[in-house]
């Protein structure tokens, strides 16, 4: 296929644009930087500038970009960056789509499980309404912005990512080294619910999207476990114990507004990825811990 990618060098854009090629696909990368390689195409988001004879041909577009919310304190000028961040590039890109002739390339747009908001031990499937946190603001207006590519009849699959565990960045990224310690330990009260899948199968479930007769929100996660057991499963493959908790007035000092991601509880369900056939590769904690592990 020729797939477009914009998010290339972040965590997930990273392992799927390194498993597309190997895959044998034609990946070409949209930077804002000048062009250097010839897999390169530039563009300017926040200026709405994109040729669109650069999406000519293209089989799909895969939308990654986006400033990462959780490495800066939730300034309100922070907040406006997370936000423009994201609406600007599924904007252009989705208006860039809706200008081609038909057939137009497919748009698989990120998103988060963050719309959904805290909701408890509410079994959370797609067609569940959006809730009212500043992070279901930011899904409802970044989803919202891929509509001239839907009005003009393209297929657009809305990636609504959960909690990715992975080596090397994601959630697990300050909790990691902790845990190799025998520090880590629950996040306040262990009870919140994380949605998780491992960034294997991330880039699976993305590269399953591709071709799938699957439009709209897809909820990317494999299950859903209490924090105290994501936490107890990690620290269980790493032979080491987690007993050392983080109570949730230190991490709502220290993340501010981000803290409602780490604390709030979201029991999101993946029933339209389980719909169109996909199968993890790591469907429980402990498969997905060891492979964890593996990769250290």
């Amino acid at each position: 296929m020729h797939i477009v990618l914009a998010g290339s060098h972040g965590f997930i854009g990273t392992a799927l644009r390194s498993s597309l090629q190997d895959a044998g696909h034609d990946v070409r990368v949209l930077v804002r930087h000048a062009v250097t390689r010839p897999e390169e195409i530039w563009w300017d988001p926040a200026a709405g500038r994109l040729d669109p004879a650069a999406l000519h041909g293209a089989d799909a577009v895969v939308d990654l970009a986006g400033v990462n919310p959780g490495t800066r304190p939730l300034t309100a000028a922070r907040k406006r960056e997370v936000m423009s961040s994201r609406v600007d590039t599924a904007g252009l890109l989705a208006r860039t789509i809706a200008r081609l002739d038909a057939p137009r390339p497919a748009l698989l747009q990120a998103s988060g499980i963050g719309a959904y908001g805290d909701r408890g031990d509410t079994l959370l499937d797609e067609t569940e309404p959006l809730g009212r946190t500043f992070f279901a603001e930011v899904v409802r207006q970044w989803e919202d912005a891929t509509r001239p590519a839907q009005d003009a009849g393209a297929r657009v699959v809305l990636l609504r990512t959960g909690v990715v565990l992975g080596p090397g960045g994601g959630a697990l990224r300050p909790l990691w080294p902790l845990l190799r310690l025998g520090l880590g330990g629950r996040l306040g009260s262990g009870r919140q619910y994380w949605s998780w899948i491992t960034l294997h199968d991330e880039v699976r479930a993305i590269e399953h999207l591709l071709t799938a007769d699957v439009a709209g929100p897809v909820n990317l996660v494999t299950r859903a476990d209490r924090n105290q057991e994501v936490t107890a499963a990690l620290a269980q493959a790493l032979h080491r114990p987690a007993v050392v908790a983080a109570p949730a007035w230190a991490l709502r000092l220290v993340l501010q507004d981000f803290s409602s991601e780490v604390l709030g509880s979201v029991r999101a369900t993946p029933a339209a990825l389980t719909a169109s056939g996909f199968v993890p590769a790591h469907p429980d904690l402990a498969s997905a811990a060891r492979w964890l592990v593996e990769q250290q």
